[in-house]
């Protein structure tokens, strides 16, 4: 591993000392409040010179002759502007470019600006979303919620609005990786599936990679979620409340020393908070719902400090608090909290197209689940992660050199059918180097080779995991794209088949010992080789715009799961195994169409996929194995300066597969041998069919809302909304309680309504 990080670091100098001709770089701001702007063009006019800047708001032009030229810099929602640049022989010159926020949207910009960017990147298997993206939600709680948005995203599965998890394109929640700003958050969403820990107006961008992820991610089998964060308002005092009859939510932001021309550096900062008293706001809205109500509670706190520079360099310092509390009085008491500080940075050296970032970070993360029925679970997990990257810009190339260090302690505590309380306690370290080349060649052909090599301390193993992407641009209108990988992950999730609500996933490393990991009785084990997780993927896919308002994207996706590892759900004494080796795999594909137009916004989703497990005694689906799924999202906003919308999404799934129960029993289990068994009560046990041989009844769901902008002087809005879930009160499946044959459903009819100031 050294090596190869010497030999990276070495290629890196030898591309800056071969690199000749004049460099531009910069940076795209907004003049309104000093924040980065993403995914602007930079075009030298009447030459082919041209960058987009980064989601950071950096460009770097390399290669430029001597000469004079103007500079075109545009952004959909912001004015043109232009720049008279004046290059002699191998200069470096740092611009500093502020937008002015348009009153009227452009839509021929808007078209312009995401073609260039469908054009000149490879995006296979990857969504970026936008908190104008959300917006277009129906505003559930008062305001749409990045939870919300990723239910209509193509390939991803939500099991349903209590309890939800989100599975992506056939890997579990645990193989799903989530950075918030470059760290890895253990349980990003509550448990009532419709809200996430995050505020809409404190995320910059979330880029969602559904499978067939670059090098610079790693340690997660199937998908990766990575959402950057505002800065704070550099230029005034600005921020927003929200109230509704279910929550509220409180950002507030502004500089600490301002932003100007004159002045080498700037601080702000942002701090955002939102809670829900839904526990006690449903015994009022809500009666009809039933004793329990809606028993869900959570406090989601967030705060960062931005010290920025002219020259774009940053430092960034944050800290978060997040909990989730659940009682559903007859079943289960869940609860979970997660905190953590961290930092990261950018730096911009003035004479090299060369930037460099990196983060610090630590997190705590512990829940817990005190079932009605089984032994209560406790499951915590602590520890810091560290990343470095250095980006090379070699005209429209891009050289990404890399290193990520994770190291986390985990402790599992549950009980087993015998009542033998079991701890598992680990520490490890996951370290990892990463090489990745983006090559555009005349905007027609995209590659983008990238390599990792991964060491797992614990297990003593080091994977190494090659990647590519390519897109071909055919046409401007048609365009193909390809990627795939090689991926491991170490940790995983402990979850039980008997859970009558499936809340708590308790975190832990692979095992090592054999007193865990079955090396017996299931076949699978003897082909497994080492104790990584691993999976391979593979997407193809086909981008068309057959109109400048409308996009068509077609993927077809294959994940073969080569070595899975799993609750023994064949263990029946205390001194069996606690773990299985499964294989498996999920494939199918997905359609997604996109148009947009003067105010309207329709988004169409349709996946089919299948999910198979293997566990060296049957084969069989997973419970979140869903064959059809549907997804309609629709907006409309009119009247003057657009102050009206209304908005529409419609949701259809496919039943998910369960066990079913096939009988009842006695049973009765003696404590020691002077138990009383003839006088003693025996417990009701039962005994279950096929595993996951029937099918839940299908899921679907209509949301409505609608949104009233009043404009009280330049920067004041008042925002009245109000939604409906569930129109037509249809009753969803939550789960069954075997003992009672009950049937719990999905939430019902429930209607929102809020008022949002923002200032």
């Amino acid at each position: 591993m050294k090596r190869l990080l010497l030999f990276t670091i070495c290629t890196l100098f030898a591309f800056a000392a071969w690199a000749q001709g004049s460099t531009i770089k910069g940076f795209t701001y907004d003049d309104s409040n000093g924040e980065a702007l993403g995914y602007c063009m930079i075009h030298l006019e009447g030459t082919s010179y041209g960058a987009m800047s980064d989601g950071k708001g950096a460009f770097i032009m390399t290669k430029v002759p001597k000469g004079q030229y103007v500079a075109k810099i545009t952004m959909m929602g912001y004015v043109d502007l232009y720049d008279t640049i004046t290059i002699r022989k191998d200069t470096t010159i740092v611009k500093r470019y502020t937008l002015v926020p348009n009153t009227t949207t452009i839509d021929e910009v808007t078209i312009k600006g995401e073609g260039q960017r469908r054009e000149q990147e490879t995006r296979t298997s990857v969504i970026s979303v936008t908190p104008k993206d959300m917006s277009k939600m129906p505003a559930i709680g008062g305001q749409p919620d990045f939870a919300q948005y990723l239910q209509v995203l193509p390939g991803v599965i939500s099991t349903g609005d209590q309890g939800g998890q989100l599975y992506v394109r056939g890997g579990t929640p645990v193989q799903n990786m989530l950075l918030l700003d470059g760290v890895i958050l253990y349980n990003p969403f509550h448990s009532i599936g419709i809200f996430s820990v995050f505020d809409m107006d404190i995320m910059s961008s979330a880029d969602v990679y559904t499978g067939g992820f670059g090098a610079e991610f790693g340690g997660r089998l199937s998908s990766v979620m990575d959402i950057k964060t505002r800065d704070g308002n550099k230029k005034r005092l600005s921020g927003k409340v929200d109230v509704s009859n279910i929550q509220t939510q409180l950002l507030l932001e502004g500089p600490i020393v301002k932003l100007k021309d004159d002045r080498k550096t700037a601080l702000s900062f942002i701090l955002s908070g939102k809670g829900s008293y839904l526990n006690q706001a449903a015994k009022v809205f809500y009666p009809y719902v039933g004793e329990s109500g809606l028993p869900y509670n959570y406090l989601d706190l967030y705060g960062k400090l931005t010290l920025s520079t002219l020259n774009g360099t940053k430092l960034n310092i944050f800290g978060f608090n997040f909990d989730d509390r659940v009682n559903y009085s007859s079943v289960a008491d869940y609860a979970w909290d997660n905190w953590g500080i961290g930092a990261n940075f950018l730096i911009v050296p003035g004479s090299v197209p060369t930037t460099i970032e990196g983060a610090l970070s630590y997190s705590n993360y512990k829940c817990s689940l005190d079932d009605k029925q089984f032994k209560p679970k406790e499951s915590s997990m602590n520890g810091f992660t560290f990343n470095l990257t250095f980006n090379y810009f070699l005209g429209k190339s891009l050289l990404q050199v890399g290193m990520d260090v994770v190291g986390y302690n985990t402790n599992y505590m549950y009980h087993t059918l015998w009542g033998s309380q079991i701890n598992i306690e680990d520490h490890t370290t996951d370290m990892s180097v990463f090489l990745k080349y983006k090559y555009n060649f005349r905007n027609k052909l995209l590659l983008e080779p990238s390599f990792r090599l991964q060491y797992y301390y614990s297990l003593g193993e080091v994977s190494p995991e090659p990647r590519l992407a390519i897109k071909y641009n055919i046409t401007k209108k048609l365009r193909l794209k390809l990627a795939g990988g090689l991926y491991s992950q170490n940790l995983i999730s402990v979850t039980s088949d008997r859970d009558v609500v499936s809340l708590f996933n308790g975190f832990m490393s692979s095992p090592v010992s054999n007193s865990l990991l079955s090396d017996y009785m299931i076949n699978n084990a003897d082909t497994m080789k080492g104790r990584l997780q691993k999976s391979q993927h593979v997407i193809v896919g086909l981008e068309y715009d057959p109109l400048p308002q409308l996009t068509i994207n077609l993927e077809g996706y294959f994940k073969n799961f080569s070595q899975l590892i799993s609750t023994n759900r064949y263990k029946m004494f205390d001194d069996e195994n606690e773990f299985i080796w499964e294989k498996g795999m999920a494939y199918g594909g997905d359609v997604t169409v996109k148009y947009e137009h003067k105010g309207f916004y329709v988004w169409l989703v349709y996946s089919l996929g299948w999910v198979k497990r293997n566990d060296g005694v049957i084969t069989y689906n997973p419970h979140f194995d869903r064959r059809h799924n549907i997804n309609l999202l629709a907006s409309y906003a009119f009247g003057k300066r657009r102050s009206w919308q209304v908005d529409f999404r419609w949701n259809y799934g496919t039943g998910f597969p369960f066990t079913q129960t096939q009988a009842y029993y006695p049973h009765y289990a003696p404590n020691h041998i002077y138990d009383d068994y003839i006088s003693n009560n025996e417990d009701l046990y039962f005994l279950l069919a096929d595993f996951n041989q029937s099918r839940l009844p299908s899921y679907h769901r209509l949301d409505l809302g609608a949104k009233k902008k009043f404009f009280i002087g330049k920067r004041n809005t008042l925002e009245l909304s109000l939604s409906i879930s569930n129109v037509y009160n249809y009753r969803n499946v939550f789960y069954v309680n075997r003992t009672t044959n009950d049937i719990i459903y999905q939430l019902p009819f429930l209607y929102y309504f809020g008022l949002t100031w923002r200032f």
